[in-house]
């Protein structure tokens, strides 16, 4: 259990399920020399501190991920050079970009998964023990797939990632989707999770829906924290809801969000290189006190912190279900 991780009581004023933290964004577009964004990208709790995956893309907009540390979750400190990745359980370790990391410790390692480019986007995946020497393995899936989740334990005996099946391009559409493998090499038992809502039903998420931080396990199953978008005639809009997975069974939805959870509303959430984006990528929770901090990548271009009661936001989710 995390005992240290970030928080900011919720504001006197403020009824929200869920409210940003009051010094975003906690890491600028320019935190390292070369970067001109810095967003939707992955910590854990690693040794006194944390330890994350940064989706840094450079001035020619080269999309590339980057490890960092912090000892509290707020001021980071990230290599100002992408990581270098050895070969795994694979020698094929080319990749045109990678973006849009997330991450989880299970069993001995801590597992990377991010969107990879390899004739397209895919879903690579990567482990490392010290967030120093990384290990690239084989791609989960054929182009073209994105939000490459993995659950943080086996289920039923099995690996279990969430993704997204999408396209080439600025996906219209999208679905979530469960698969399994026994060795993280090798992957099938593909099944619909959810699927995008009808648009006079919950309009935010009527275009595409992808699956956000690493699933939290809870005593009324998985949550899983994902975004949204609606098409709009000023472009996507992307938001932040949540759902509850069968513990055993994580591709039965027993409940999901009507409304969100989290909408673009301040400046650096509406303007930056692609305006009115919040996009979930990490969240850490401590259960015993209640708490869960989000971490999410704002309008493409800085990467900014909202908090939670867990126990609010699961009566919220159930309460509110499409």
């Amino acid at each position: 259990m995390v005992t240290n991780i970030p928080w900011q009581e919720r504001p006197e004023e403020s009824n929200e399920i869920m409210w940003r933290y009051g010094k975003n964004p906690i890491i600028n577009r320019y935190a390292i020399p070369t970067s001109n964004s810095v967003f939707n990208s992955a910590v854990v709790p690693f040794g006194e501190g944390f330890a994350g995956v940064f989706r840094c893309d450079n001035r020619a907009v080269q999309m590339n991920i980057f490890a960092g540390f912090s000892k509290n979750g707020i001021d980071w400190e990230i290599n100002p050079y992408p990581i270098a990745f050895k070969a795994g359980n694979t020698q094929m370790i080319e990749s045109d970009y990678k973006y849009d990391p997330r991450v989880t410790f299970i069993e001995d390692r801590y597992w990377i998964t991010w969107c990879n480019g390899y004739h397209g986007p895919t879903i690579g995946i990567g482990y490392t023990f010290d967030f120093k020497e990384f290990y690239q393995c084989e791609n989960a899936f054929l182009p073209f797939n994105r939000n490459g989740v993995l659950f943080p334990q086996k289920i039923n005996g099995k690996y279990a990632m969430l993704s997204r099946p999408s396209d080439n391009g600025h996906t219209p559409f999208g679905d979530i989707y469960i698969s399994y493998s026994p060795d993280m090499k090798y992957w099938g038992e593909h099944r619909c999770v959810m699927k995008v809502s009808d648009f006079k039903e919950s309009a935010w998420q009527s275009t595409k829906i992808g699956a956000g931080p690493i699933p939290i396990l809870t005593s009324e199953g998985w949550l899983l924290i994902y975004h949204g978008v609606i098409t709009t005639c000023n472009g996507f809009r992307y938001s932040i809801g949540a759902a509850l997975l069968d513990t055993d069974n994580p591709a039965r939805v027993n409940y999901r969000t009507q409304p969100y959870l989290l909408a673009p509303a301040d400046l650096y959430e509406l303007t930056g290189d692609v305006p009115n984006v919040v996009f979930p990528c990490a969240a850490l929770h401590n259960e015993k006190e209640d708490k869960l901090a989000l971490y999410y990548g704002a309008a493409d271009t800085v990467t900014a912190l909202a908090f939670g009661r867990l126990s609010e936001i699961v009566e919220f989710v159930k309460n509110n279900s499409l």
